[in-house]
């Protein structure tokens, strides 16, 4: 399990290339992909399908015995996106000596400071010209090997650095390319790197998504390699841990339908066409409800009758900072899955839903925790509340516990990814009882 873990987080570097790679393990275990512009026909015990959007939020389902409107359904949810920082349009910027860096803009929050002096690279998608204007072609870029850096200011001439220093996104935080050190790079330097990476004409490429990404692989440390280190452990973890459990679970036609909705741009809001605050997974889920002949009064009894796990990860109790945590109610790393809670409603967790999931980790034997932020320190949000204010779910927010989380390089348990992808198979297998 954590094998393929690693794996997955070296071949996911961002989210275009994060929902490719769930594409493929989810069609290689027999799931059909469905183009959600094609009509929805006849839906069956046993069917397995998935959608995508946007190519950066995939949306899998395994049909049950139970139609929608009688059993419900079984959802966990996560998102694909993590911090880091966009490629801008026109990026080159040409210094002194033939320098040259990229113009970059912040996704999400990141901690800055965390992405100085470590190998980055680039990955994303690029827009290619066809003969239809509406229906350009999109490949993936995936740069495998270390391109560029973010050198930091030498101490010498910044003697405050280790006393903090606040940090300009447009000035401090533009990574090097390289130097040019011949006519044909003068221009377009970057339009050729991608050009040569995908075998394109660049005066083919119209537009591109690109982000940098950390290019140190995903490793395990600790006296007995307890550890997990890796960039984009949030949220890519509960995406890996969602995907395996679906995947691993039995049996071949469940009870009630299993659904797995991985959104992306949590780190921005969610307030986009693939993220937990769009319509699109509301929208399927009523058109397999039509298509098992079921009415939109099906289709409301379905959402009554749900359970949604939105999984994201929590913060671990951190031995250096203990003032920051809650004096009781603190997560440690490896003591399990984190059941999260706020009162102003930023999670969707309650004592119902807590129950359920405390139910769903003692069937599978695994432990649990619960998390509440320090009252005097303001905590995140995340995707559950988000999707429940247009799914009226009754849902469960809950994550592992992770250190350093928003870093370029995160944090987590190999216990606790174990545990966590127990508890998720253990929610998806549990029996439909009438009642």
């Amino acid at each position: 399990m954590v094998q393929s873990l690693l794996d997955f987080l070296n071949e996911a570097p961002v989210n275009f290339l994060a929902t490719a790679s769930v594409a493929r393990h989810l069609e290689e275990a027999g799931f059909e992909h469905y183009d959600a512009s094609a009509p929805l026909f006849s839906i069956q015990p046993g069917d397995m399908f998935y959608f995508t959007k946007n190519d950066s939020s995939i949306y899998a389902f395994r049909i049950g015995r139970q139609p929608l409107g009688e059993g419900g359904f079984r959802l966990i949810c996560a998102h694909c996106d993590s911090p880091t920082f966009r490629i801008k349009p026109n990026a080159e910027m040409k210094g002194d000596g033939g320098v040259v860096k990229l113009n970059t803009e912040v996704y999400g929050g990141p901690i800055l400071s965390t992405w100085f002096d470590r190998p980055l690279s680039l990955a994303g998608r690029v827009v290619l010209r066809t003969d239809d204007i509406m229906n350009p072609m999109t490949r993936l870029l995936h740069i495998k090997e270390p391109l560029l850096q973010i050198p930091s200011l030498a101490i010498h001439f910044n003697r405050q650095v280790n006393d903090g220093v606040k940090l300009s996104r447009q000035k401090d935080m533009l990574p090097i390319l390289g130097i040019v050190n011949s006519e044909l790079e003068e221009n377009n330097m970057l339009l050729h790197l991608i050009g040569d990476e995908l075998g394109v004409d660049i005066d083919d490429v119209l537009d591109f998504d690109v982000y940098l990404y950390d290019a140190t692989p995903a490793c395990l440390f600790g006296l007995h390699k307890e550890f997990i280190s890796s960039g984009r452990l949030d949220d890519l973890s509960m995406v890996h841990a969602a995907m395996t459990a679906m995947l691993d679970a039995q049996p071949d036609i469940p009870d009630v339908t299993q659904v797995m909705a991985i959104f992306d741009n949590e780190e921005t809001g969610s307030n986009t066409k693939q993220g937990a605050g769009s319509p699109f997974l509301s929208s399927v889920l009523q058109r397999i409800c039509h298509a098992q002949s079921g009415s939109m009064d099906d289709y409301y009894r379905a959402l009554e009758k749900a359970f949604m796990i939105s999984a994201d990860n929590a913060h671990a109790w951190h031995p250096n900072y203990a003032e920051k945590y809650d004096p009781t109610t603190h997560a440690l790393m490896g003591g399990g899955p984190v059941i999260k809670y706020n009162a102003a409603q930023k999670y969707a967790s309650d004592a119902v839903s807590a129950a359920v999931f405390v139910g769903i980790c003692e069937k599978a034997g695994v432990p649990c925790q619960r998390f509440v932020n320090h009252s005097d320190v303001a905590g995140g949000s995340t995707l559950g509340n988000i999707l429940t204010s247009s799914l009226p779910l009754c849902g469960v927010d809950m994550g592992n516990p992770i250190w350093a989380m928003h870093s370029a390089r995160e944090t987590g348990s190999v216990k606790d990814h174990i545990y966590c992808i127990k508890a998720f198979t253990t929610f998806y297998e549990l029996p439909y009882i009438e009642g």
